[in-house]
């Protein structure tokens, strides 16, 4: 390519009085054209002959977004604190710095570089406290990524009560204070009430905050449409085409950012394997981190026809890719998780769009068509909590029978457990756990002399907090024991120094379900209304121990304690599981994939006969509000003896004040009408009349 606009720039800048406007764009346009260098270079031309002027500090500053843009990390940090030396009160010079020492392995100096930043933020005026925001954000983020969490909490706290409108910050302060078990989850603080940060919470927290299904499928609602622009994005319907003719494979793309060493990646590795080819063409579009080269990802890489990685292509890039694949089924397997691609979904590059496996709640969308569950997870009469349709296999989840497991067998004492004790364990995350679950699992070991509790190990501060937590239930703290995380292969060797599993709710086990399960370990659950609590329960039964899936908070203490008590029942389990592990349906892929592969042609048929589902979002506001408004840490939803009556009469009550059109969930016509009959001696007997009808 040319120098040409280079040197003619450079005869401008030497000869003098050139603005720095002026370079800003010449410079700008020889990034575009891919030579970054020269852009650089121009600026230090220029910078050399204006070593006086008052914004020097800007053309450095400019300078470093050209190489970071380029990859030239050195030359971008070297650039801004060139522009701090001009001028140490340019925010944006020590954001960006903080950024680049992140990213260069220097977390503590970024840290100290933005609290340096903050120092300087004294004056109250409009743009330092939007600067002071910014920069709290990047500390509460980065602490919270190296596991400060109290540290980042606090940031957090402070950077909303600067401005409490802020979603995204009040996402990341509850899932810290969930991983960190500090109960209640939700505290209200200065300018952030409770009902504000309830309805900010991630649809991910969500499943682990309560089970409430509608309350999910509104939160999931209400991030959807604040995540992505669907004026802009919906207007790319011009993609689609037809599914597949009789005569040509299905072409099914699975989107993920899991597809690799991650629970996602272990679940899925010989799906790939078992898809009939002569059926299905596999398309996997991957999103997620660079690949490391591990096995996991090539064995994946060579299971599929066709891998693709959009990680940098743009949304419509990547939708424009996906149409041009002509893929026919595309399967969100994301969902609302870590570096989902839900814009791409958005911009509706398939016919027919699917949830499934990545995310165990409905993506309250209106381009998510089907959500592929079983009819344990979601039971007859259940298809209300969801936007999509649901189409159920034998079993919802799939699994790898080729998962490697280390050879070594270690033994109690290496992870200071007790040779002649029952050993409950939960390798759930501690995000799952709550005050509700943990309370069940004390009242379990007091009812079980000698026992113990195997946990995973979490933070310091978390596990000493379960520890003080213990005690506040007369359990002794030295009951409980943390298991050190490792590498897959030698955690899956240590589940069978456990006897019995006992499960979180409402967020149970899922991939941490199946593999107690293979390795032979018995799993007592707990099943509540929504996806994330009833999952573990579909394992348990499809891996043929149905009766250790309870439904009443009692019924699982009741169980985990008559079963901790009575060893041989437990060794019975052991070798049930290990007995049927080759032939149970929770196992068996061939089985699975064979009825996947049915659901996505009754997808096809569906579409080509014109019955594509179409999602009812109707009310969702309202139902938003009804499930903010509870006290879901006061008492357990789980638990509610009437539910849907509990979101009836409130829905009842804003129609009254506020008219409700009727959807096709609990708010009918037939109900609207009981609601605007004349009342009865009781209010409530005309929605309990409709309830029944």
């Amino acid at each position: 390519m040319s120098d040409e606009p280079f040197l003619v720039a450079v005869q401008k800048v030497t000869a003098g009085g050139v603005s720095l406007a002026e370079v800003i764009n010449w410079a700008n346009e020889l990034a575009q054209r891919g030579q970054a260098g020269l852009a650089q270079q121009l600026y230090k031309i220029w910078i050399n002959f204006n070593r006086e002027h008052p914004q020097l500090f800007v053309a450095h500053f400019n300078m470093s977004v050209v190489a970071t843009a380029a990859g030239d990390i050195g030359a971008a940090m070297e650039a801004l604190k060139s522009a701090l030396a001009v001028n140490g009160d340019f925010l944006p010079a020590y954001i960006n710095l903080g950024g680049l020492l992140e990213k260069a392995g220097t977390p503590d100096q970024a840290i100290e570089l933005w609290k340096t930043a903050i120092t300087k933020l004294q004056p109250i005026t409009g743009p330092s406290v939007g600067w002071k925001i910014a920069t709290l954000k990047q500390i509460g983020r980065l602490l919270g990524e190296h596991q400060k969490l109290d540290t980042a909490e606090t940031a957090l706290q402070e950077c909303l009560t600067l401005n409490g409108n802020q979603r995204d910050v009040i996402e990341q302060l509850i899932a810290m204070r969930l991983g960190q078990c500090k109960w209640p989850v939700v505290v209200p603080f200065e300018g952030v009430d409770r009902k504000a940060q309830v309805s900010a919470i991630h649809p991910l927290s969500m499943a682990a905050y309560t089970d409430d299904p509608l309350l999910q499928l509104a939160s999931s609602w209400r991030y959807t449409g604040q995540l992505v622009d669907e004026e802009q994005d919906l207007g790319r319907s011009d993609r689609r085409h037809a599914p597949a003719p009789a005569n040509r494979r299905l072409r099914i793309g699975y989107v993920s950012s899991d597809l690799r060493d991650h629970a996602i990646g272990y679940l899925m590795a010989e799906l790939f394997e078992v898809h009939d080819r002569s059926k299905v063409e596999v398309f996997a579009y991957y999103c997620g981190r660079p690949s490391s080269g591990e096995g996991l990802q090539q064995r994946i890489k060579a299971a599929v026809e066709h891998w693709v990685d959009i990680r940098e292509m743009t949304d419509d890039e990547a939708a424009a890719r996906i149409a041009a694949d002509g893929v026919d089924i595309l399967v969100d397997v994301n969902g609302h998780t870590r570096d989902a691609r839900t814009a791409v979904f958005a911009r509706r590059p398939a016919p027919i769009q699917v949830n499934w496996l990545g995310f165990p709640s409905t993506m309250g969308s209106p381009y998510h068509h089907y959500i592929i569950a079983d009819d344990w997870i979601v039971p007859e009469g259940s298809e209300i909590y969801y936007s999509e349709k649901v189409l159920r296999l034998p079993c919802y989840q799939s699994n790898d029978r080729r998962r490697v497991v280390a050879p070594e067998r270690p033994t109690r004492a290496q992870f200071g457990l007790p040779d002649d004790a029952v050993v409950f364990c939960c390798f759930n995350g501690v995000q799952k756990i709550n005050t509700f679950t943990f309370g069940r699992w004390m009242e379990v070991l007091k009812r079980t002399p000698g026992s113990v509790l195997w946990l995973l190990e979490a933070s310091p501060e978390a596990n000493e907090r379960l520890r003080a937590e213990a005690e506040r239930h007369g359990v002794d703290r030295a009951r409980l024991h943390f298991a050190p995380k490792l590498a897959n292969p030698w955690h899956l060797a240590r589940y069978p120094l456990a006897d019995l599993f006992l499960d979180t709710a409402p967020y149970g086990a899922h991939t941490t379900c199946s593999d107690a399960l293979w390795m032979g370990v018995p799993i007592v659950t707990l099943s509540g209304k929504s996806f994330a609590s009833r999952v573990c329960g579909s394992l348990v039964r499809a891996a043929g121990l149905p009766e250790l899936v309870v439904e009443s908070p009692e019924a699982f203490v009741d169980l985990a304690v008559r079963l901790g008590n009575d060893p041989a029942a437990i060794a019975d389990m052991k070798a049930r599981l290990e007995a049927g592990r080759a032939t149970c349906t929770l196992f068996d892929m061939d089985l699975l994939v064979d009825r996947l592969e049915g659901l996505y042609a009754e997808m096809a048929d569906d579409y080509r006969a014109g019955r594509l589902p179409k999602p009812d979002l109707a009310n969702m506001e309202a139902y938003l509000a009804v499930g903010v408004a509870q006290d879901h840490e006061g008492r357990e939803m789980l638990a509610h003896p009437d539910y849907l009556a509990l979101y009836r009469n409130a829905l009842a009550r804003k129609h009254r004040v506020r008219p409700l059109a009727a959807d096709t969930r609990l708010w009918t016509q037939a109900h609207i009408s009981a609601t605007e009959a004349p009342p009865a001696e009781d209010d409530e007997q005309p929605l309990r009349r409709a309830a029944s009808a």
